[in-house]
């Protein structure tokens, strides 16, 4: 058995971790508080740090595998152990060090500076400016807004700062407020959806669409004819829907004002933030964005970003560096599993026609990254034009089907778990976001497909 059967066998136990998190929640309800046992399980229970643990294993197992194939040549020794231990040991750090966590870090740092109070506030204008010219009041017309516009904004800020957003502005508007648990899988299922999709008006914003953009030279222009236009009519469609089926509940909910938000009871409240502190904080984002494939770049802006947080604390919330880095380590941990998966995933995407590629890949998308699935596709050779539509069409469009599905996922998933509360316990079903993901998932796979291309 070779090495990278071994990690395909370790992820698809990831991918079944993920759908037996809640079980491990509850099993550590079962021992007294602040045990080990309690910590163990709840630990286990993260979905966020699932797959960094089965990497953790993997990087184990690649000590031991990859070691033991020194056969030692004289009997076993303690000399021939150490020898072993030390060439497994650096084949598996080359292993590493051989793969790009570049998105990994680009995430954790833009749902930092994103998840801050005067880019969301910024963003929770915006909608309620669109809202105001919806022909619907209150909650009704501000949701519609909130799921058009924070996903679209995906294509120019990036997918993951979209998410960040828009989920914030979603959990304090509507989760935090005691909405239906239908309600609540329905919206996550359609923000997951309608991000993935929202960036492709673009040609720099969605992961899959940028493992790809530069290989196929699919610009701008390209983008919007073949997918933007699409997928802005599958978001609007999505949330049409949403609002259509919970407008009863919708209209019971009054929509919450700035000083309603922001002076809840047992909340400190902040000053107004000065125009000058929002404009650094856009300016950094945007300086982010545009140095989104040079980590060294944007790390550095970022460190100068936390000193100005430090220096401006008065205006500031508490970072939420905590979440960023659950979701950076999930994806370090999907990067290094998924590394090792191209010997199956190739031969599979080379022998299917364009139909075939477009409906297989949205259901593969749902059990890995749909931007390794593209990359993956990349390094097909001789694809035919309506190959290359098919594979990033279905990439896109089976994003929201579960957590692992697209890289900003996660980021959402970490924002709006803990408003999921059932027995104490705040966890998000992964079967049930499945299913509720399925109505916008059917509605992009129709608008991309079946809508002309120009």
């Amino acid at each position: 058995m070779r090495i990278e059967h071994v990690a395909t066998i370790l992820f698809g136990l990831a991918i079944l971790h993920t759908f037996c998190a809640k079980l491990f929640h509850k099993l550590g309800e079962k021992f007294p508080e602040g045990s080990k046992f309690e910590n163990l399980f709840h630990l286990l229970g993260e979905t966020e740090a699932v797959f960094l643990m089965w990497a953790g294993a993997l990087f184990g197992v690649m000590i031991f595998y990859l070691g033991s194939s020194h056969h030692f040549e004289h009997g076993w020794s303690l000399a021939a152990a150490w020898e072993s231990a030390h060439h497994g040991w650096h084949e598996a750090v080359h292993y590493i060090e051989s793969l790009n966590y570049t998105e990994p870090k680009f995430v954790f740092v833009i749902m930092v500076i994103a998840a801050t109070k005067p880019v969301v506030d910024m963003v929770d204008k915006l909608i309620r400016l669109v809202s105001r010219l919806i022909p619907l009041h209150g909650s009704a017309g501000f949701l519609l807004s909130a799921m058009v516009v924070g996903p679209l904004l995906g294509s120019l800020v990036t997918e993951p700062a979209a998410m960040t957003v828009t989920a914030l502005v979603l959990k304090r508007q509507f989760f935090d407020r005691g909405i239906s648990m239908k309600f609540k899988y329905m919206l996550i299922g359609t923000l997951f959806v309608s991000v993935s999709i929202g960036g492709t008006l673009s040609h720099f914003a969605a992961p899959p669409v940028l493992m790809v953009a530069g290989t196929w030279n699919w610009g701008m222009a390209y983008m919007f004819t073949h997918f933007g236009y699409k997928a802005a009519t599958a978001v609007l469609l999505s949330a049409a829907l949403l609002v259509w089926l919970f407008y009863h509940e919708l209209k019971k909910l009054p929509l919450l004002s700035d000083s309603d938000i922001h002076g809840r009871e047992g909340e400190a409240k902040l000053p107004n933030t000065p125009w000058w502190v929002t404009c650094v904080h856009i300016a950094t984002l945007a300086l982010v964005v545009l140095h989104a494939h040079h980590p060294d770049i944007f790390m550095g802006i970022f460190v100068f970003f936390l000193a100005f947080c430090f220096v401006t604390k008065e205006y500031q919330e508490d970072l939420k560096l905590k979440g960023g880095l659950l979701v950076g380590g999930f994806l370090a941990g999907l990067v290094t599993l998924g590394g090792l998966q191209r010997w199956w995933l190739e031969p599979l995407l080379g022998s299917m026609g364009p139909e075939a590629l477009f409906l297989g890949t949205t259901g593969l998308t749902a059990v890995t990254d749909n931007a390794a699935l593209t990359f993956l596709g990349s390094q097909v050779p001789n694809l035919s034009e309506a190959m290359k539509f098919a594979l990033v069409a279905g990439a896109v469009a089976g994003g929201g089907l579960t957590v692992i599905a697209n890289a900003p996922n996660p980021a959402g998933y970490s924002i709006l778990n803990s408003t999921f509360k059932e027995n104490g316990s705040g966890e998000i079903s992964s079967l049930w976001l499945l299913l509720a993901a399925l109505p916008p998932t059917l509605i992009a796979m129709i608008c991309l497909w079946f809508l002309p291309s120009f």
